[in-house]
């Protein structure tokens, strides 16, 4: 008879991952958010980033206002008597949505912000400006460029070397901080920003940014990394899996993503036993090209079922009803209909 109790190696193996527990701990946290706009609110990672900027750059003109950094006891002894006198949160809104920031006071009341003025509580468009500040591959000067560009051509060149050197310090510290050693479920998706490129040209394009998103064991999301590249490929997404196990990420058991062009081999090099699948959006919208126009609002609503499904038996069967209806239609209108698994399947 086989004993109940467990050797000293047993116990010191690893625990299987419990995806049933980690489904209902992530719904868990979505429903005490207050729903799915809730919780993607609270995690927005352009709010966190553009709130980052804002900070460090208030932090600089402060510095440059009072004459010495917030921590150089020395120079404030030898300064004047004017010195930092706490702070006030105010509410901001832009296109990245509305964000909570902190502005400094100065004890004579003398200290104007430039970027975000007293009483000012709109600041236009900064998102794409915030995406290519973090995304990876920006040089000195573009940023320098970025800055300027927000505060406009009256800011002193000495400014936005300060600025430049702060903005970036928290730049390449984001970056580059260590990641969680797995993360049971990766997004991979890319979004089209205009960038001006940093040859003094002045000259505006478009870029695609890559944003990389893991959802940890505790059902946190985390953007991961921002990379910015015209064209990808299996040698770029290599670089990106590099770089992110080189900042201690060991694991990865699903990546979703929408058919990036050399991605599954990447991830088969990095994390050989990751789950590459296509997200059910873009499996979606690879179905519809087989389907008249007319007809793809019905076809949409009857594909429903096979991904909502409770479990694999239900998907099963819900597929097939959805292939002996699709079937005959396709016969129907005089289309020639494809297999349904491997529709699905690409």
């Amino acid at each position: 008879m086989k004993s109940k109790v467990k050797t000293e190696e047993e116990s010191a193996s690893p625990t299987v991952f419990d995806s049933k527990a980690f489904t209902e701990g992530l719904k868990a946290q979505v429903k005490a958010a207050g729903g799915t706009k809730a919780f993607y609110a609270q995690n927005d990672i352009i709010k966190q980033l553009t709130k980052m900027t804002f900070q460090a750059m208030l932090e600089t003109e402060m510095e440059e206002h009072l004459g010495y950094a917030q921590n150089d006891r020395d120079a404030k002894t030898e300064s004047k008597s004017n010195s930092r006198n706490g702070k006030s949160t105010k509410k901001v809104r832009g296109d990245f949505g509305e964000l909570e920031i902190e502005t400094q006071r100065d004890r004579d009341g003398t200290f104007e912000p430039q970027l975000i003025k007293k009483r000012q509580t709109s600041v236009g468009n900064f998102t794409d400006k915030i995406i290519s500040l973090y995304s990876r591959g920006m040089t000195t000067r573009e940023i320098e460029d970025h800055l300027r560009e927000m505060y406009g051509i009256e800011v002193s060149a000495q400014f936005i070397s300060r600025a430049t050197e702060r903005v970036q310090s928290d730049i390449v510290e984001w970056q580059n901080r260590p990641l969680e050693t797995v993360y049971p479920v990766v997004y991979v998706d890319g979004l089209r920003v205009s960038v001006r490129s940093g040859n003094n040209s002045g000259v505006v394009v478009k870029k695609c940014v890559y944003i990389v998103l893991g959802i940890s064991c505790s059902g946190k999301q985390e953007v991961l990394g921002l990379w910015v590249e015209e064209n990808e490929g299996a040698k770029f997404w290599l670089k990106v899996f590099n770089d992110l196990k080189a900042r201690k990420l060991e694991d990865i058991l699903i990546l979703c993503g929408d058919g990036l062009k050399g991605l599954p081999e990447a991830v088969e090099a990095v994390y050989p036993k990751a789950d590459v699948q296509l997200c059910v959006v873009h499996q979606i919208r690879n179905a519809t090209k087989f389907v008249p126009y007319q007809d793809r609002r019905k076809f949409c609503a009857d594909m429903k079922p096979i991904y909502a499904s409770p479990s694999i038996d239900a998907a099963e069967l819900a597929l097939l009803e959805f292939e002996t209806q699709w079937s005959k239609s396709g016969a129907r209108v005089g289309q020639e209909v494809p297999d349904v698994d491997s529709v699905l399947e690409n």
